[in-house]
């Protein structure tokens, strides 16, 4: 068999069952797990698999630009973002992550809403200027261009003076195995940061997100403690979630 045709059927098997192992997959072949990590070595390179301990899991498409992701599966970020609103209550301290999800969030946040958001984003500050009854508390530091937010220690110093009622983190990858997952080392340690200042933490997900991974941990499903999924979402990953101890919201 070519390369290129035991390629296509990793990828094939990938899709079908949501992860591959290189055990398995030698046997499958029946060529050697070297000639397996190497194809998915391959892979990897050419995005499209993220290779983890013992095989590899899908790899996320929400690792790419903020204005590509602006357009990618907007139906289901806002199904999602809806259903987040409900779990804001007036009088709260709510951190809100930067992303493309979250910036649909804040637009459906009630004229009335009385909270004080928390963010590192200055996208997610500027979008709230006009609403009449949001306090904005802007965290600085270095700019990650990529994702338009703040990192680095001055931002990390600042979250340690936070407590907060409900973080809605932004990942790029979640699944029952490789947890909560992002593109940028950085990021990452922001995200914990942030988690670990809040009462609860929420993540919401579009189907891109679901069942993929990205090279950065962020931490295990345990860091949060709700998850918003679409109605329709696959039900034995929902449960496998569940069997984590979080919360699946649907929308």
């Amino acid at each position: 068999m070519l390369t290129s045709q035991r390629k296509q059927l990793i990828c094939e098997k990938l899709a079908a069952e949501g992860q591959v192992l290189s055990k398995d997959l030698s046997a499958w072949f029946e060529v050697s797990e070297d000639t397996i990590r190497r194809d998915l070595r391959e892979l990897a390179a050419e995005g499209h698999l993220q290779r983890v301990h013992g095989g590899a899991l899908p790899s996320s498409s929400a690792t790419a630009t903020f204005s590509e992701r602006k357009s990618l599966k907007m139906d289901a970020k806002q199904r999602v973002a809806r259903k987040g609103v409900e779990l804001i209550s007036s009088g709260q301290v709510v951190i809100i992550d930067g992303g493309t999800t979250t910036s649909e969030l804040i637009t459906r946040l009630p004229a009335d809403l009385r909270i004080t958001v928390v963010t590192h984003s200055p996208s997610i500050a500027l979008g709230l200027v006009d609403h009449p009854t949001i306090e904005v508390i802007l965290i600085g530091g270095r700019l990650y261009k990529h994702s338009i937010v703040a990192v680095g220690a001055t931002a990390i110093e600042s979250i340690g003076n936070i407590h907060a009622d409900l973080f809605f983190m932004g990942v790029t990858g979640i699944h029952p195995e490789a947890g909560l997952t992002t593109g940028d080392y950085e990021e990452a340690c922001i995200k914990r940061a942030f988690s670990g200042r809040a009462a609860e933490t929420v993540v919401l997900a579009s189907p891109e997100k679901i069942n993929t991974a990205s090279p950065f941990v962020i931490g295990s499903l345990s860091l949060i403690n709700t998850l918003v999924v679409e109605e329709g979402a696959d039900e034995a990953w929902i449960r496998a979630v569940e069997e984590q101890g979080v919360s699946v919201v649907k929308a």
